[in-house]
C-alpha cells in the first residue's frame, strides 16, 4: 500500500495525532495534543539498541520487530477498536522513519485513512525553532513591569479574564519567576517542551490586538525564554506598577503561601541568594522564618 506522507503544516486535518515514541521521549516534548502509544517501552527501546551494537542490527530487528506488533496490536485493542471507518490519524516518531512507518503501514491496512508524519518529531522540532524566531514579530506587546509582590501576574489573569489577550510566560513555564517561584505540585516543562508550548500560545494570538505580557529576565527558572522574543519585549511599551509596600507584602504572603508552610523549604531557597546577600542578612532572614515573622 502506498505511503502517505503528510506536513507540519497539515496536522489541523487530523482527527488524532498519534506518538509512537517511547515514553520517555514523549515526556520530554511532543506535538500538542498528541496521544502517546509507544511502539516499544523505554526499556524495550534500550534493550533493542544495546542488541544493535553489541551483537548485530539482524538480531535487534528480530526482536524490534516482535516488540513492535505486539504493542501495535495493543495499542489498536485498548485505543482505536471503536474508531470508525472515516477516522483519520497521523502518526509520527523521532524522525518519520520505521517505527512510525509500522504504525501507519499496520492503520492503513485495516482501513483507515492513516498517514505519516514526514521527518517525524524533528520537522515538528524544526517548525517550532523556525517559528519562534519571527512568530512575535506580528503582535503589538503591552509589557506590565514591575516590583516583586505589585500584582502583575494578578493584573494579567484580570485581563484574561475581561477578554484581553496575555501572553502569561510564567503560566506556562510552571514558575513564578523569582527565586522562590518554583511550585511544589508542579514540575516545570523541558526547554523543548517549554518552547513547543510557547509557540501555541503565540501561534493562537489575534495580531490585530494588543498582547500583555509580564516583564521577564532571560530565565524563568531553568527555562531559556527566546532571545529574539526578550529583545520584542525590550522594544515594546511598557506599563509600570506603583503599589506600596504593604499592598506588596499581602500579596507575597497570599501568593507565596505554600512557602511560609514549608520553612525548611523556604530557608533552603533562601540559601540561593548568597551570591547577592550577606551571610549576616541571610542569617537574619532565616531568624525571621524561624520566629514566623513574615512582614
Amino acid at each position: 500500500m502506498q505511503k502517505k506522507l503528510a506536513t507540519v503544516a497539515q496536522l489541523a486535518e487530523f482527527d488524532t495525532i498519534i506518538d509512537v515514541r517511547s515514553p520517555g521521549e514523549f515526556l520530554e516534548d511532543h506535538l500538542p495534543n498528541a496521544q502517546n502509544f509507544p511502539v516499544l517501552s523505554n526499556e524495550e527501546r534500550i534493550q533493542v539498541g544495546t542488541l544493535y551494537k553489541q551483537v548485530s542490527a539482524f538480531e535487534a530487528k528480530k526482536l524490534g520487530a516482535t516488540l513492535v506488533a505486539r504493542n501495535i496490536a495493543t495499542a489498536i485493542e485498548r485505543g482505536f477498536v471503536d474508531k470508525p471507518k472515516n477516522w483519520r490519524p497521523l502518526i509520527y516518531c523521532w524522525r518519520g522513519g520505521q517505527r512510525s512507518g509500522a504504525f501507519t503501514h499496520v492503520l492503513r491496512e485495516i482501513g483507515w485513512e492513516a498517514h505519516q508524519l514526514g521527518g517525524g518529531y524533528k520537522a515538528w522540532r524544526r517548525h517550532v525553532i523556525t517559528q519562534l524566531e519571527t512568530l512575535h514579530d506580528q503582535f503589538d506587546f503591552r509589557v506590565i513591569s514591575g516590583a516583586t509582590g505589585s500584582g502583575k501576574s494578578r493584573l494579567l489573569e484580570t485581563l484574561a479574564a475581561q477578554g484581553a489577550q496575555v501572553l502569561h510566560l510564567e503560566q506556562i513555564a510552571a514558575h513564578k519567576g523569582s527565586v522562590l517561584g518554583s511550585l511544589p505540585d508542579q514540575i516545570q516543562p523541558t526547554q523543548k517542551g517549554f518552547d513547543t508550548l510557547l509557540f501555541a500560545a503565540l501561534a493562537h494570538l489575534k495580531a490585530d490586538r494588543p498582547v500583555f505580557v509580564e516583564a521577564e529576565s532571560r530565565k524563568i527558572g531553568q527555562l531559556q525564554l527566546p532571545e529574539t522574543l526578550i529583545n520584542a519585549l525590550r522594544r515594546a511599551p511598557c506599563l509600570r506598577l506603583q503599589v506600596s509596600l504593604d499592598a506588596r507584602v499581602d500579596f507575597l504572603l497570599e501568593d507565596y503561601v505554600y512557602a511560609i508552610n514549608d520553612t525548611a523549604w523556604l530557608a533552603s531557597n533562601i540559601e540561593r541568594l548568597h551570591s547577592l546577600q550577606s551571610r549576616e542578612t541571610l542569617t537574619r532572614w532565616n531568624q525571621f522564618i524561624i520566629d514566623g515573622e513574615f512582614r
